[in-house]
């Protein structure tokens, strides 16, 4: 096993204390996150604001997770990333784009540290805390990833008891995408510890775009779960420490059992957070595991280079005719601007419908007619009324 590995912030001086690191090997296979470890906030922000109590609270941090994340990695010896900040402060676990990063209000409690907060202030705490943070637990993976061995990610968070005066029944919950290499399993342990009522995407769901989860798993095709423990479970040191106990005990078990099936492997599942993102496009299942050992970037950029061959081609064969590519195929040069019109549009921009034409024929579409465009054979006129009627 490699020497634990050792993690520096860039600027022991810089204000922006923004992560704890846990020393583990960086070959065994895992590492852990706390997304929402303290109630705590830097130096010269005082609480945002808010009295003492509120900060117990579950909206200042996740009661119980900092304390099952180090018993966990001590047992496993394994790295660990825990946040430094309150999630009141900026929230680690959401995109910086998100809406929800930085609250104004949360749960009923508004925070009048955010109530007047500016982009200049929301960039510092962006640069300052959470990119750090997130560099953090990057380093810990590529740390394990030079070593041979990709690791999985568990990241560990806690959940009321109650919501709105509703109990929870369940006294864990996995959270998880569309990868299951690690969370599968670990839902079917939790299932099967005597007197645990696990539950699985519950009270909320693994598949939020630019989450943890989805920058560090899905993004880079690590497998990955999230668990939430019930805080009733873990206010205490002996609750966190029979938890830390029973996981470490299933992950064992994941770890050995799961060697040889891929699981440290860098796969690229997708994410449900993305569907419609992209035109539709159905895979085969033998398409889709062909895929999952590229990036979605480098798979977007071959897919848009085999775009632009067919466009070429077509550019050079203007003995084709449009007509013949229906008759033949179903779709026509005309068929492509299309597609190409309405995916700019989907990410904001407006082409006409000339535009979008010119972008594929190479020149204005009456000129490419006068130039190249035939007239259609009664044959040909007869195969494409047969085939589409008056669709086209």
């Amino acid at each position: 096993m490699l020497k634990k590995m050792e993690i520096q912030i860039a600027d022991e001086s810089s204000p922006a204390n923004a992560f704890e690191f846990i020393a583990g090997a960086p070959d065994a296979g895992l590492v852990l996150t706390c997304d929402h470890a303290t109630n705590a906030f830097p130096p010269g922000y005082g609480t945002l604001g808010l009295p003492p109590e509120q900060l117990e609270r579950h909206i200042a941090y996740d009661i119980g997770a900092a304390g099952v994340t180090r018993r966990l990695a001590n047992l496993l010896g394994v790295p660990a990333v825990l946040s430094k900040f309150s999630r009141l402060f900026i929230d680690p676990n959401r995109a910086v784009d998100d809406p929800t990063l930085i609250m104004r209000i949360s749960d009923g409690a508004v925070v009048p540290g955010n109530a007047r907060i500016d982009q200049r202030e929301i960039d510092y705490r962006i640069n300052n805390f959470h990119r750090p943070y997130h560099a953090a637990i990057d380093a810990a993976l590529d740390a394990g990833i030079s070593a041979g061995k990709p690791p999985a990610i568990f990241s560990i968070h806690s959940f009321t008891e109650a919501w709105r005066g509703h109990p929870r029944p369940w006294h864990a919950t996995v959270l998880w995408d569309k990868d299951p290499r690690f969370a599968k399993p670990l839902v079917d342990a939790l299932h099967a510890e005597p007197g645990i009522v696990a539950g699985e995407n519950e009270p909320y769901t693994g598949r939020l775009k630019g989450d943890s989860m989805y920058e560090h798993g899905t993004r880079r095709g690590l497998p990955h779960a999230l668990i939430e423990i019930r805080q009733d479970l873990i206010r205490d040191a002996a609750g966190q420490q029979a938890w830390a106990e029973r996981l470490a005990r299933i992950i064992r078990g994941i770890l050995e059992t799961r060697r040889g099936s891929g699981l440290h492997r860098i796969h690229y599942y997708g994410s449900f957070a993305d569907e419609g993102a992209l035109l539709p496009h159905v895979r085969s299942p033998r398409e889709e595991e062909l895929m999952r050992e590229i990036d979605p970037k480098t798979a977007t950029e071959i897919e848009a280079a085999v775009f632009r061959r067919l466009v070429s081609h077509l550019r050079e064969r203007t003995d084709v005719q449009n007509i013949d590519m229906m008759n033949l195929a179903g779709f026509c040069r005309n068929c492509l601007s299309n597609w190409y019109r309405e995916a700019a549009e989907e990410r904001g921009f407006d082409l006409s419908k000339e535009e979008s034409r010119e972008l594929v024929y190479g020149m204005p579409y009456d000129e490419w007619k006068a130039k190249y465009q035939t007239e259609a054979t009664a044959e040909q006129q007869a195969r494409f009324q047969e085939a589409h009627g008056d669709s086209h």
